[in-house]
């Protein structure tokens, strides 16, 4: 059965950017989506599709083909009072590295990693961690099979995925690579 819109693909694989290992998903653990779902990239999903169990793939994603090119409107400077609860900011919460679960002024949820912490406020870089990277992902096709309706109506965890992770994640990836692992 080969790679095509709504059916159940597994596959395993390893990210690499910049020669550097950043993710492997093993056959033992393979990562499980429904295709043509907006689980993956778009641009990963036309790399795979027709492959078949058994299949190898190994293709590079531009930075524009993946999460974009650094975008320097996603990095803002915030008061430092934001982050205190009951008058006080927790010990460690802000050093550079930290990556902090926000929310905008619209209520959706994203991440920012504090890149410098000034006398009276925070720099926060709200890009995705792989923004501005080419990925190049190498592995397997490890099953295809038809999606069941349950699985199309519910998606393939019990939640109906909305471009994002709904649970089939082994690792970090939903938070280094985002939402649906790619």
């Amino acid at each position: 059965m080969k790679i095509a819109q709504n059916k159940v693909v597994s596959l395993s694989y390893t990210l690499k950017v910049d020669g550097e290992v950043i993710e492997t998903v093993t056959v033992e653990k393979p990562m499980k989506f429904i295709y043509g779902t907006g689980y993956l990239l778009p641009k990963f999903e036309e790399y795979i599709e027709g492959k078949q169990k058994g299949d190898s793939f190994d293709f590079t994603l531009t930075a524009e083909e993946g999460y974009g090119e650094i975008n320097d409107d996603a990095i803002v400077e915030l008061p430092k009072n934001i982050f205190e609860v009951e008058g006080k900011i927790e010990d460690g919460l802000l050093k550079a590295g930290n990556v902090l679960p926000m929310m905008d002024s619209q209520g959706n949820r994203l991440n920012g990693e504090i890149t410098e912490v000034k006398d009276e406020t925070v720099v926060m870089d709200f890009n995705h961690p792989l923004a501005g990277a080419a990925l190049n992902f190498a592995g397997e096709i490890v099953e295809v099979r038809d999606a069941t309706e349950e699985e199309l109506a519910n998606g393939l965890y019990g939640e109906k995925a909305a471009g994002g992770c709904s649970g089939g994640c082994s690792s970090d990836c939903c938070s280094s690579c985002g939402g649906g692992c790619h």
